[in-house]
């Protein structure tokens, strides 16, 4: 895996998938080695798109179900910049961002629900284009109906595409939710925040799971090219 990471940051390679072999830890230590971090990040982070199933058929970005225990705002912050930049070359369509809790728009009230917020505020702060809104509730950010009746001046209630979870237990559990009971398709952890295109995956990983995963990675890598 070193040797492909160190040809990655030569120029050898477009994209890097690794992971069927090694734990994820081990691929983003080989990846911060090699190839170190894009300009504006400091952690790094992860998604999985969730493919649902017809009729709904929407992509949904989850950030981050699979590196950071206990992001702080600006970890959070970071997460969904990245996940905007890489939604936008994976699936091609304009990130709407949901910051999550167990709150919306001040319906409780916590030090997690404030940590939710400060990350919204440097995101809109850092990111005035993109549509984003918190804290919401999932249901809130994803159901139409619940969006415009507990968040009715939200431009992104109801219409969600990437989820920002709170903390890794909240993002994990929730796309193994959706991914076993919903019958989503679950691709990834796309791994974000690196200089060039470096994917892991499952050790469980199927044949499909490393062709879907090494398609996003070329998709990835020409956006770093741009």
């Amino acid at each position: 895996m070193a040797s492909a990471v160190e040809g990655l940051a030569a120029g050898a390679y477009d994209g890097v998938v690794a992971g069927a072999v090694h734990a994820t830890a081990d691929v983003i230590r080989a990846g911060l080695r090699g190839l170190g971090l894009s300009d504006g990040i400091t952690t790094i982070s992860a998604a999985f798109y969730m493919c649902l199933p017809e009729p709904d058929g929407r992509v949904l970005t989850f950030t981050d179900p699979a590196v950071v225990p206990e992001p702080t705002p600006e970890q959070m912050t970071e997460a969904a910049e990245a996940a905007c930049r890489a939604r936008r070359a994976i699936v091609g369509d304009e990130p709407r961002v949901a910051f999550l809790s167990y709150s919306t728009h001040g319906s409780a009230a916590g030090p997690r629900v404030d940590r939710v917020r400060e990350a919204v505020e440097r995101f809109r702060a850092r990111n005035p284009e993109l549509a984003a809104d918190g804290e919401l509730q999932a249901d809130a950010a994803l159901v139409p109906s619940i969006g415009r009746s507990k968040a009715p001046e939200s431009d992104v209630a109801g219409a969600a595409n990437v989820l920002v979870f709170p903390d890794l237990d909240s993002g994990n559990i929730g796309y193994k939710l959706v991914e076993r009971l919903a019958g989503a398709r679950a691709l990834g952890p796309i791994l974000q925040g690196f200089r060039f295109a470096l994917n892991d995956l499952s050790r469980g990983a199927s044949s499909a799971d490393i062709v879907d995963v090494a398609c996003i990675t070329a998709l990835m890598s020409q956006e770093n090219q741009r």
